[in-house]
């Protein structure tokens, strides 16, 4: 697969609606827990960025060499790295309470091992937080009826999407990685028909 690429370390056009309902998160569960955070899929380190502006430590990993050669130089206060989450990233950085992955699923061919990794990184009792373009029945039907099928699956897009959720497919994935007390939020329209989904899910204290 090629690499996905990054040209600059601005935040991208989802951020616009993903950063206030995570900062939202953040805030609601930052009291209850340490300040630490892994960004995992941080692509040029921008959302790691602005986790570190809320006073977290923050480590970040992506696959993208560029995202990672621009996120250490645009932000030195990060910890950057580059990696897979097909990797045993515990082995490497440890657990953290609070573990994000922003549209980074539904990049993925094998999502299963992308979510256990999310769940062996999260340490008992902490949180992790993914984000993946929303499907459901209206926005599908709303899809198909402008005609932006096509488009919106992204064939032609190198490095594109090759996966697509529902809220019940990725409480599937996330529940089969053992996480529990899954809450999903939409996010960038109304909820019929949101650009995204953000699911928290919280591991156990006991595991």
């Amino acid at each position: 697969m090629s690499e996905y690429k990054y040209a600059d370390a601005g935040p991208t056009w989802a951020n616009a609606y993903l950063w206030p309902e995570l900062r939202n998160i953040v805030s609601s569960v930052s009291a209850e827990m340490p300040k630490r955070a892994f960004d995992l899929g941080c692509g040029n380190g921008a959302t790691a960025n602005m986790l570190a502006d809320l006073g977290l430590q923050v480590t970040g990993v992506d696959t993208s060499t560029s995202g990672i050669t621009i996120a250490k130089n645009a932000f030195p206060k990060c910890g950057f790295a580059t990696g897979s989450a097909y990797d045993d990233l515990r082995s490497i950085f440890g657990q953290f309470p609070l573990v994000v992955s922003l549209e980074v699923i539904e990049h993925c061919f094998e999502p299963r091992k992308l979510a256990r990794t999310l769940y062996d990184l999260v340490e008992p009792g902490g949180v992790a937080v993914i984000s993946t373009p929303y499907h459901g029945y209206l926005k599908n039907v709303a899809l198909a009826v402008s005609g932006k099928l096509e488009s919106h699956f992204t064939a032609l897009w190198e490095g594109g999407h090759v996966k697509f959720f529902s809220i019940k497919t990725l409480s599937a994935v996330l529940h089969e990685a053992g996480f529990i007390e899954i809450e999903f939020r939409r996010v960038g329209r109304i909820p019929p028909l949101a650009k995204s989904m953000i699911a928290i899910a919280r591991k156990s204290r006991i595991s």
